[in-house]
């Protein structure tokens, strides 16, 4: 974990290692030799105008690197968060921060997917918030979709950060949360969402291996789940929506009416009762947040 407390793709995480804090001492003595017989000078001028060089650009870099986070936990931007809350519903982060224990930290994964990635066209954190934190007492890792970046459409960067989340959690047992609000893939980038073994679908292949063995999937139902975005509640061993926000189906009424020529609202065609007392797909229904 570096400062920012993003998780490097090589790590593999420890349970144990999560809840301890690692001590790390620093020391200004010569390195011993190094198996290829080297000597490698230890010490420090802090005097010295290459050192002072060097500092102020690593100030500059540090200030670039938390001025781009905490962009990125601004989600989609002050308009898009307005109205994100004025349909009663909490950002992605209000979320997370609901569900975990009181006080316990949590460890963001990917702060900085889509820095930059795709020109002109701002996607902050990939459009998903991930990280591990403790609910009751047990490390989960949860998977928070950003409804006020593009809906919460699937880029291929979001993809991929969905998918490392899983993997990290695979690896040490973590039950995932699923906090849903997406429309599904986003569709001018469909073509890059399904180009590999590493697509979209696979985030529903890695939740039938997880729950297969024995790694709860959990879902929560918060807005709009649309195409790609209703698999994830179908796939998981439980479920909540809420009834008023929370709809689950492949196509919405335009698309309902475009199709069939029937006119029918979203609450009528996925909403909370449909999926908890005629189809199933949902197990609890929650009357908020």
């Amino acid at each position: 974990r570096n400062p920012m407390g993003v998780v490097s793709p090589g790590l593999r995480l420890a349970p144990l290692a999560l809840r301890a804090p690692l001590a790390l001492r620093l020391t200004s003595s010569p390195l011993r030799r190094l198996s290829t017989g080297t000597l490698l000078d230890g010490h420090i001028d802090s005097r010295s105008d290459s050192f002072r060089a060097n500092a102020v650009r690593m100030d500059a870099l540090v200030m670039a690197l938390r001025e781009t986070s905490e962009r990125a936990r601004k989600g989609g931007g002050e308009r898009a968060n307005a109205l994100h809350a004025k349909r009663g519903k909490l950002l992605p982060r209000q979320r997370v921060e609901a569900l975990l224990d009181v006080g316990s930290p949590f460890l963001e994964l990917s702060q900085l997917a889509g820095s930059d990635l795709y020109g002109d066209e701002w996607v902050p954190s990939g459009g998903i918030v991930t990280g591990i934190g403790s609910i009751y007492g047990r490390l989960c890792m949860i998977v928070a979709n950003d409804a006020t970046v593009k809906g919460g459409t699937y880029y291929p960067i979001t993809v991929k950060k969905h998918l490392r989340a899983q993997e990290i959690a695979a690896e040490n047992r973590l039950p995932c949360v699923y906090l849903v609000d997406s429309g599904g893939a986003n569709l001018p980038r469909q073509a890059e969402v399904f180009p590999d073994r590493e697509h979209f679908g696979r985030i529903f292949f890695n939740q039938a291996r997880m729950s297969a063995a024995g790694i709860p999937q959990i879902a929560v139902v918060l807005g709009s789940c649309t195409a790609g975005g209703a698999y994830v509640p179908a796939m998981s061993d439980e479920s909540i929506i809420v009834r008023g926000n929370g709809t689950i189906f492949l196509g919405g009424p335009p698309l309902v009416k475009a199709a069939t020529g029937e006119v029918v609202t979203a609450e009528e065609l996925g909403g909370a009762d449909v999926h908890c007392r005629t189809s199933g797909v949902a197990d609890h229904l929650a009357l908020d947040e």
